[in-house]
Order: structure tokens, then C-alpha cells, then sequence
């Protein structure tokens, strides 16, 4: 460190002009010839450095601007997807809809042909039952009706006599067989 300050000393101390001879101060002249060079290279270089800056601005702005061209090329593309999304999800929500719509009208309507089923089946067991006290009914009324016309006959047998007979069950064959023709 002392031999850096000495050197700065030492310039002070400069020997007198007119003479020439060589600074073996190696700290001084190298101060020198940098900053020579130094003045040099930014005299010459300023040209070229500035080109050099100017290319690499340029570089920069035309990248940023591509760059900005594709954010504004991405911007479109994610609203264009945006709203295909929103009309997807417009008819999927329609689609559900409709869907539980349609769900729920097979409902009503499987229930309104469970229901129909159910009072034709109703009707049929109605009539099936209907139709059958209407038979046991006429069993039971021709079984009386038999029995009422075997007392009638038995009666009418011990009362008459023969000639009276005879034309007694030639009308009650009469009747019976019209009866029979009603009936069936």
C-alpha cells in the first residue's frame, strides 16, 4: 500500500521540463497509458459501441413487440376459448336440464300407464267378479226355480188325474223349453 501512495507522491514531484528520460514508475505509467487508451477507445469506439447498443435496442424493442403481438394473439385465442367454453357449458346446462326434464316426463308417464294398467286391472277383476255373482245368481235361481217346479209337479201329481197330467207337463215342457231359449 505505501508503494501505491509513494507513486501517486511521486507525481507530484515531476522532473523539470526539458528533460526526457523514462518513468520507471510502473503504477504511474500504467495510469497513463490506460487512461490513453481508455480516451482512445472511447473516441473511436463511440461509433461502433453505439451501433452496437442501437442493434441490441432494436433486438430488444422488436422482440417486446413480437412479444406483445403474441400476448395479444394469446389474449384472443383465451377469449375465443372462453367463450366457446361459456356456449359448452350453456348447452351442457341445457342438455341437464333437459335431460332431468325429460326424466321427469317418462316418470309421469310410466306412472300414468302403471296407474291406467292398474284400473283396467281393477275393471277386469270388477266385471270377473261382477260376472260371476250374475252366474251364481242364475245357478241359484234356476236350482230354485227346479226345485219350486218339482214341488209344483209333485203337488200337481197327487192332485190330478191322468188326463189332467198329461196336459199339465206337456205346458210345463212348453214353458221350460222357452225358458231354456231365454236363458241361453
Amino acid at each position: 500500500m505505501k508503494n501505491v501512495t509513494d507513486s501517486f507522491v511521486s507525481l507530484g514531484h515531476w522532473p523539470s521540463a526539458g528533460s526526457f528520460g523514462f518513468n520507471t514508475d510502473i503504477l504511474a505509467t500504467n495510469l497513463i497509458n490506460l487512461s490513453v487508451v481508455l480516451g482512445v477507445l472511447i473516441f473511436f469506439g463511440k461509433g461502433v459501441l453505439n451501433d452496437l447498443l442501437d442493434n441490441r435496442k432494436q433486438r430488444i424493442l422488436s422482440t417486446i413487440g413480437n412479444s406483445e403481438e403474441l400476448r395479444k394473439g394469446a389474449i384472443e385465442q383465451l377469449e375465443r376459448a372462453r367463450a366457446r367454453l361459456r356456449k359448452v357449458e350453456m348447452e351442457a346446462e341445457e342438455y341437464r336440464i333437459n335431460g332431468y326434464s325429460e326424466i321427469e316426463r317418462e316418470k309421469v308417464n310410466l306412472i300414468n300407464a302403471t296407474s291406467e294398467s292398474l284400473e283396467q286391472l281393477e275393471n277386469y277383476k270388477n266385471e270377473t267378479l261382477h260376472f260371476e255373482q250374475q252366474r251364481a245368481i242364475n245357478q241359484v235361481r234356476q236350482q230354485v226355480f227346479q226345485q219350486a217346479l218339482q214341488g209344483a209337479i209333485g203337488a200337481l201329481n197327487s192332485c190330478l188325474n191322468s188326463e189332467l197330467h198329461f196336459h199339465t207337463i206337456s205346458a210345463n215342457i212348453g214353458i221350460l223349453g222357452a225358458m231354456e231359449e231365454i236363458t241361453d
